[in-house]
């Protein structure tokens, strides 16, 4: 994928069924051989066997969970750095702050992994509130770093060499001065006067730097050989000297070193926006997952943040919707259900109709844009009109969608009977599975006025092998109804070739709500529903009506 191309995830709802994910894998090679950009197939949560068995049957490939939409920092234009190292001087990394117009630079090892930061506070602290003439040496300076801070020429010695002891001295004195104010191991600075000279090797000073000139005496340059003594040459005066050399120290002496704050790119923007605001760094590291530097961020790059492009399938409820989703930018919504809560910032294409399955708009959407439909398509989008309509056998069926199902199969190759009727036995193998697995495999939360409920669908080809899972389910429901923080929670057993459904419930109004909507008593924990096999024409429109009278 090129750059700046449109990438767009294209996903069902949350516990997808399958016309959910059919009807986003077919809809994304739709868009794909239709339109410019990227179009991905994306799932909110696992599959159930029913719809494994459709999508292995075929020979796809499992789309890819998403969980969250919200922007992560990977949505955002940070900046790309590869760090500096920690024998940086102060002057260079001041002079690299400026030139990238920032206020923290990264330090990090020879693996880029991320060993501290030094803000321009460091810097300034160490030129303005540092008072002591022995903190070249503890910082341990690289000679390298002096001849660089004071344009200097290195006479004797090793530049890779470092400075660990004494002090600095400014030889300004007379010479009895010089010989009780110079040390062993200290730094001299003073100017080109051979005597002077002398006397600071004499005293043993483990470098001399000197200024205004760039010869030294053939004598004084044998003379600090002999003795290991570092000699450097500037132009510079003694003063200026003085003042810039503190400035050649390393900075992982003055950063910041523990308790730095950093981040992954996968972090969710709303977090990191929390950790900012109790933070007053400006910039901060985003590391992987090896802690190696990947760049750096600041409160300014949250307001370029690139919200996730989304097309929505089979479904327009923001309770069913991934989570974050308002946070992403929703491009299209293609569903077959009520108009629900989802609200966008700007106009889009929605396109619902009141057909049995969603993916029957998207094999009327082929036919419109003129697109070939592949044997592999025609499997998934056939297989999702049979799963969604119970094989014609739902109130919610229309002739659109029976007559789609049926082209679809010549295309794919496939015998409608046989293939519903393998599906249906994939789903009601129930021994592989957990009750939580089988709760949520179709499950789904709706709200009418203030009251929240949720409703799980559980289909068989008998009745039989809904009995075995009958009793789990009711007591699982309780657990659901404490976790979800739900006013009620229902099931669906639906036996799907006597075209019945047995309603389970848990929730202290339940059970007023299901005899006021259906008219029915209750039996063995249950309602006997004949001819009710759909959950969103036959059972949701009466609840919810119950429910508001």
């Amino acid at each position: 994928m090129r750059e700046n191309e449109k990438r767009v995830w294209v996903v069902g709802h949350k516990n997808p069924d399958t016309d959910s994910i059919c009807a986003a894998i077919s809809y994304a090679h739709l868009k794909n051989k239709s339109e410019k950009g990227t179009f991905i197939p994306r799932k909110a949560g696992n599959i159930n066997n029913e719809t494994k068995y459709v999508l292995d049957r075929f020979g796809v490939e499992e789309p890819e969970t998403i969980t969250d939409v919200g922007a992560q920092l990977k949505d955002i234009d940070y900046r790309h750095t590869q760090g500096v190292g920690g024998h940086y001087s102060l002057k260079k990394a001041w002079e690299l702050m400026r030139e990238l117009d920032v206020v923290t630079l990264p330090v990090v090892d020879d693996n880029r992994r991320l060993q501290g930061v030094i803000v321009n506070g460091d810097i300034a602290y160490s030129y303005m509130d540092v008072l002591d003439n022995r903190i070249l040496g503890r910082a341990r300076t690289q000679y390298k770093n002096i001849i660089e801070t004071i344009n200097g020429t290195m006479v004797t010695g090793n530049d890779h060499a470092y400075f660990v002891k004494g002090k600095v001295v400014v030889a300004s004195g007379n010479r009895a001065a010089m010989r009780e104010e110079i040390e062993d191991d200290d730094l001299v600075i003073l100017g080109n006067i051979k005597e002077r000279q002398q006397i600071a090797l004499e005293q043993n000073a483990s470098c001399i730097v000197v200024c205004g000139e760039s010869v030294v005496d053939d004598e004084i340059v044998a003379m600090a050989q002999e003795r290991e003594c570092v000699l450097i040459t500037t132009d510079y005066d003694s003063f200026t000297t003085a003042r810039l050399i503190h400035q050649s120290m390393p900075i992982r002496y003055f950063m910041t070193k523990d308790n730095i704050i950093t981040f992954e790119l996968d972090d969710y923007v709303d977090d990191v926006k929390e950790v900012m605001s109790k933070i007053r760094h400006r910039d901060f590291p985003i590391l992987d997952e090896q802690r190696h530097l990947i760049g750096m961020m600041s409160r300014r790059n949250l307001l370029d943040m690139k919200k996730k492009q989304l097309i929505l399938v089979d479904h327009n409820e923001k309770m069913q919707a991934v989570d974050g989703i308002e946070q992403a930018d929703i491009l299209e919504i293609i569903d077959h259900h009520r108009l629900g809560s989802l609200e966008t910032i700007s106009p889009i294409f929605f396109r619902n109709q009141p057909l049995g399955c969603t993916s029957t708009i998207i094999y009327q959407m082929y036919l419109e844009k003129g697109v070939e439909i592949e044997p592999q398509i025609a499997g998934l989008l056939c297989s999702a009109i049979l799963s969604d309509t119970l094989m014609f056998r739902s109130p919610t069926c229309t002739a659109m969608d029976k007559a789609a199902a049926e082209a679809l199969a010549k295309i794919a190759d496939v015998d409608v009977e046989e293939l519903a009727t393998a599906m249906f036995e994939a789903g009601s193998d129930f021994k592989s599975k957990t009750i939580e697995e089988i709760f949520y495999q179709d499950f789904k939360v709706f709200d009418s006025d203030d009251i929240q409920f949720g409703v799980a669908q559980v289909s068989a080809v008998s009745r039989k092998q809904l009995n075995t899972i009958k009793g789990d389910l009711q007591e699982y429901m309780r657990k659901v109804l404490e976790e979800k923080g739900l006013k009620m929670v229902f099931v669906m057993l639906t036996d799907i070739f006597q075209e019945e459904t047995e309603l389970i419930y848990a929730g202290g109004t339940a059970k007023p709500i299901i005899e006021k909507a259906f008219g029915v008593e209750e039996a063995d924990g249950g309602f006997m529903l004949s001819n009710v096999v759909s959950r969103k024409k036959q059972l949701i429109p009466q609840m919810m009506q119950a429910m508001q009278d």
